[in-house]
């Protein structure tokens, strides 16, 4: 399995390379050079695998066979607070919750997260290499990096978030992890621009080969990669491949659902998917009119979504040019430049033929939390919440297929949304009870190139010294 850029221009590599490099030279992210597609026999013959054994299968289909994938997942979900990993919670008479938030840090992007940490450390000891992972976080991924890169001996780990606008476990699940190893960065504005540093970061070709520099966050595609077998694993236990299913996903940076439609290209009969928004809602806009046009990042209940630029979308984009690089990166290039992408109509028709955009404010999505809590006395996070007000809104008109929705974090995470919508504040777990307790250690810095990566040398330099 070889992996091109979306962009055209940079040398094609394997598995290992990619995962080490996260983003392309040419400023472009990795996609596999051929989709590998699985019969429906295939598909069956998966049924009923413990979790970590249905991860490994799918992921050595995607280049990662050299790496002992079988012993790396039974260790990244081993210490999961569920058996079955993932489980479907049924909310309704066809929607179901695929619960996504029992890692240690609470959130789905524990599941690839917790995996690749240890894919890090085979690859780096086998190349007797360090590198120095930096990423952006709106709220969760951040702290499942963090979890997942502390302490370990090759890698230095730098974290920008955006200063006040996430919720307080969030922000204390990052600064309270003191490994020597780990720096938390509040940079004074949005999520948008805590993105953008660290793509200026991998564009300074200098900066970037000097820090070895390398990513966790989605535009990694082992971090996609590693996303798949989760929705393998509920088409699987609601009947697929014999039987369609929906998918309605809450998403901001459209990595999460990205990974959904990459099963239905690997052969799942996934019908179409749904795309949850909060009021920073790019991708409904782009999805009703052709409207992929950034506009200022408002704060909502679901911070992980307040974003005004979806760097994965690049991925589908290509698709949707024909895998076009010249043309993804002219696209890409004008979108930053005029703040307007100009998708191609048919290219739009296309998008819109499998899925929909569905926005919700922060009054809805209060009233949805209560909703699910007063009629089957499940307790959402905000961002299910929007996930599952999504799914009942714009479910297949046939009656007959379910509708998996992304359960996408614990509603101890945002404790003050769901105690106003239900009366009720959800504890953290055991392991967590302290979290309030513990000490915190961030800087607050300036959005500005010069003085976040000297910040990110001054980390790297120590710990290699």
């Amino acid at each position: 399995m070889r992996y091109i850029s979306t962009r055209g221009q940079a040398a094609p590599r394997d598995f290992e390379a990619v995962l080490l490099a996260g983003l392309a030279e040419d400023g472009g992210l990795f996609v596999p050079e051929t989709w590998p597609v699985l019969s429906a026999a295939e598909w069956r013959a998966m049924r009923g695998l413990p979790y970590p054994a249905l991860a490994a299968r799918i992921l050595a289909l995607f280049g990662a066979g050299e790496m002992p994938l079988r012993a790396m997942c039974d260790e990244a979900y081993g210490g999961f607070g569920h058996p079955a990993v993932v489980p479907l919670v049924q909310l309704d008479h066809r929607c179901f919750a695929l619960e996504l938030f029992h890692g240690p840090t609470l959130a789905f992007k524990d599941m690839a997260l917790q995996l690749l940490g240890r894919m890090f450390d085979h690859v780096l000891d086998k190349r007797g290499e360090r590198v120095t992972i930096v990423g952006a976080t709106s709220g969760d991924t951040g702290s499942a990096a963090i979890e997942a890169c502390r302490d370990r001996s090759a890698i230095d780990i730098v974290i920008l978030h955006p200063e006040g606008r996430t919720s307080e476990v969030q922000r204390r699940q990052m600064t309270s992890v003191l490994a020597p190893n780990v720096r938390n960065i509040a940079v004074k504005g949005d999520f948008d621009a805590c993105q953008d540093l660290v793509k200026a970061m991998f564009n300074d070709a200098p900066f970037r080969t000097e820090m070895r520099l390398s990513a966790v966050n989605s535009i990694n595609w082992a971090r996609i990669a590693a996303q798949v077998p989760y929705y393998a694993a509920a088409a699987l236990a609601l009947g697929a491949p014999d039987r369609e299913v929906a998918v309605s996903v809450p998403t901001g940076n459209f990595g999460n659902v990205l990974a959904a439609w990459v099963a239905r290209r690997m052969g799942l009969p996934i019908s179409h998917f749904i795309i949850g928004s909060n009021r920073n809602d790019i991708l409904a806009r782009f999805l009703a009119s052709n409207d992929m046009s950034a506009q200022p990042v408002e704060p909502s209940l679901s911070p992980s979504m307040d974003i005004q630029v979806s760097s994965n979308f690049e991925r589908l984009l290509f698709e949707l040019l024909g895998r076009d690089g010249a043309a993804t990166a002219d696209t890409m290039t004008r979108f930053r430049a005029e703040g307007r992408m100009p998708v191609p109509d048919a290219a739009w028709r296309e998008a819109t033929a499998l899925f929909r955009g569905f926005t919700l404010d922060d009054a809805g999505t209060l009233s949805e939390i209560r909703h699910l809590w007063t009629t089957g006395q499940y307790l959402a996070d905000p961002h299910t919440a929007v996930g599952t007000a999504a799914a009942r809104a714009l479910a297949p008109e046939d009656a007959a297929i379910p509708v998996i929705v992304a359960a996408t974090a614990h509603p101890a995470k945002f404790p003050d949304a769901v105690e106003r919508a239900t009366g009720i504040r959800p504890p953290l777990p055991a392991r967590l009870a302290d979290l309030y307790q513990r000490e915190e250690r961030f800087d607050v810095l300036p959005g500005d190139l010069g003085t976040i990566e000297a910040a990110v040398r001054a980390h790297a330099r120590r710990n290699a010294a």
